[in-house]
């Protein structure tokens, strides 16, 4: 099926952004709002759009004036009579929808398709509101529809199978990447992005950690675009809590059950960036840019080092271990590491030379920098050598057991006030401290690997620990060049709590076979702006790290959702442990 003319119905930010994503491709658009008032707004939104690309240089002059003639845009339904598609973007509102279904069915030639872009509610329950269901189809683009190159097409139990190839074909052909899916509650994005922004609000809500640290923890820990809580102030919280409710009156997840705070927050009218304020408050309504309110942080209060850290001691010879002592002796500390024998000393002392020879020869260290940090590191065997260091890391196997000993060791051995840290990513922080008798100087310093790359430093407290020692590794952090983030210490922390069930819902969405782990990692990847898809980042995690992390949080918090998928738990039980054993959810070359 060739299409040639097209229609939009409903023509706000998403929609005028399907019609430019048509008319830039040559297709004749006709738009259709609602009245007068909504024509007039459509027009400004597609004009300001353009402008903005002319002035981006993806556009000339030329082709904006020849792309805005492709287009026509009224409030009269009955201009669509003749097109051979027509995209429904009207408020997600199903009542409303299926009236517009049922409108566009007495209006559209018999061979018209009718695809809705929904984020979350049925096509199939918009399909039954016309005489021919068979040509609905979801086709649910990503806002801003001209930047993000990605569809998701839904099918349901009646959608013909030539529209869905025909409307593949099609999205290809506009130069964009489809992804085939059921009807089912959030598709592929929104069913795995949704449960991470509702968890995020919820930890927020338990003023576990402060929404800067939040956001803060996933921009530097994963890599993400835009920290959670400032992206459902993108989204709108009042949208974010629709495709929630949506989503669980389908399925009844609790994880997609909205957190209460949402709900007050949409029902006091606080919406995000469009209103003025959300989690964040900004300089005024529609603006992006973030301006200090009550919850702000006060920048002249910036944690200070309360304890005096000049030398430093760290527990570990492996790559986690190896990278902290490269970071503290870099940054001006004198660095003892503590190996279990000599040729594990000789171990890390080679790999530390080859990686500052490294910088060196990519010119970002001299080799006086590179000699003096050197200088400062020393190796040994002896935990007893650690006796005047002013703070310990511990970066040694994630075994309870074996840390507790060790800090049980550390407790006898270091002087008084000096101030021990774990870079556990899930054990207790409280079970270490409970095995010393200085609980107060016990703190949770979890570093992400590669430890001398990435910048984020989850500083995690117990009920127990002092609260200059908290400022004191805040403030050693900063002197460090890291971000450093606060929380208690529960299961999984902030990155862990937050990533790892969205990764087990991508595991479970595979298992259904609802979509393939190629399509899923393609979803979030183009259509959230993901570094990576939930299976190349499992396979590079480890299965077998991953399901111990998932257990300890389905342990904690005994959240059905959190409950490992079996299909992970089969996987490392067969071996599959990722890129380290060469199979994972994909097969690796060996070498």
């Amino acid at each position: 099926m060739e299409f040639r003319q097209v229609g939009v119905i409903g023509v706000g930010v998403m929609g005028s952004g399907i019609v430019e994503v048509f008319a830039r491709n040559g297709l004749t658009v006709i738009g259709v709002e609602v009245d007068e008032a909504g024509v007039d707004r459509a027009r400004a939104l597609l004009e300001a759009s353009t402008a903005r690309a002319v002035e981006g240089g993806k556009l000339t002059a030329e082709d904006r004036t020849a792309l805005l003639g492709r287009v026509s845009l009224g409030h009269d339904a009955t201009a669509l009579a003749g097109v051979d598609l027509i995209v429904e973007a009207v408020t997600e509102d199903l009542d409303l929808k299926r009236a517009v279904f049922a409108e566009l069915d007495a209006i559209v030639g018999a061979d018209a398709i009718l695809a809705t872009n929904t984020s979350s509610l049925s096509v199939t329950e918009l399909s039954v509101a016309t005489a021919n269901p068979s040509r609905v189809v979801g086709l649910h683009f990503f806002n801003p529809a001209p930047v993000i190159g990605f569809v998701e097409v839904v099918r349901t139990l009646v959608t013909d199978n030539e529209v869905i190839e025909s409307i593949k074909a099609f999205t290809e052909k506009l130069g964009l990447t489809p992804v085939v899916c059921g009807d089912k509650g959030g598709f592929i994005t929104n069913a795995l992005l949704f449960g991470y922004l509702n968890h995020a609000v919820t930890m927020f809500e338990q003023r576990y950690a402060t929404r800067e640290d939040l956001d803060a923890a996933m921009k530097f820990g994963c890599g993400y675009p835009q920290g959670p809580l400032a992206l459902i102030d993108l989204i709108g919280l009042d949208i974010t809590y629709e495709i929630l409710s949506t989503m669980y009156r389908q399925e009844r997840r609790t994880v997609h059950a909205p957190a209460p705070l949402l709900k007050q927050m949409v029902t006091a009218g606080l919406y995000g960036r469009k209103t003025g304020r959300g989690f964040y408050t900004y300089a005024e309504p529609g603006s992006h840019d973030v301006v200090a309110d009550d919850l702000t942080p006060d920048q002249s209060k910036a944690p200070q080092l309360r304890r005096d850290v000049r030398q430093v001691g760290v527990v570990g010879t492996g790559t986690m271990a190896t990278g902290i002592v490269e970071v503290f002796a870099k940054a001006g500390h004198d660095v003892v590491y503590v190996a279990r024998s000599d040729e594990r000393v000789a171990s890390v002392q080679k790999a530390l030379t080859k990686s500052l020879e490294k910088q060196v020869q990519r010119g970002r260290l001299t080799e006086d920098k590179r000699d003096e940090v050197l200088a400062r590191v020393r190796g040994t065997t002896a935990l007893d050598d650690l006796a005047a260091v002013d703070l310990v890391v511990e970066a040694v196997v994630e075994d309870l057991g074996v840390k507790t000993a060790l800090f049980a060791n550390l407790d006898e051995i270091c002087r008084p006030g000096a101030i021990l840290a774990t870079t556990t990513s899930s054990l207790p922080v409280i079970e270490l401290a409970a095995a010393t008798n200085r609980g107060s100087d016990v703190i949770g310093m979890h570093f992400f690997n590669p430890a001398t790359v990435m910048k984020l430093v989850e500083v995690v407290h117990t009920v127990a620990t002092a609260p200059d020692v908290v400022e004191t590794t805040r403030a050693l952090c900063k002197s460090l060049g890291k971000v450093a983030v606060s929380c208690g210490d529960r299961a999984g922390f902030i990155v862990n709590a937050l990533l790892f069930p969205y990764l087990n819902d991508a595991i479970k969405m595979l298992e259904a076979h609802y979509a393939t782990a190629d399509d899923i990692d393609l979803a979030m990847k183009v259509g959230c702006r993901l570094p990576m898809g939930p299976f190349d980042l499992l396979d590079v995690v480890g299965l077998d790290v991953s399901l111990a992390i998932e257990r300890t949080l389905y342990t904690e918090f005994r959240e059905p959702g959190f409950a490992p998928a079996p299909l992970l738990e089969h996987l490392v039980t067969a071996g599959y442990l990722g890129r380290k054993t060469g199979r994972g959810f994909r097969d690796y070359a060996k070498g």
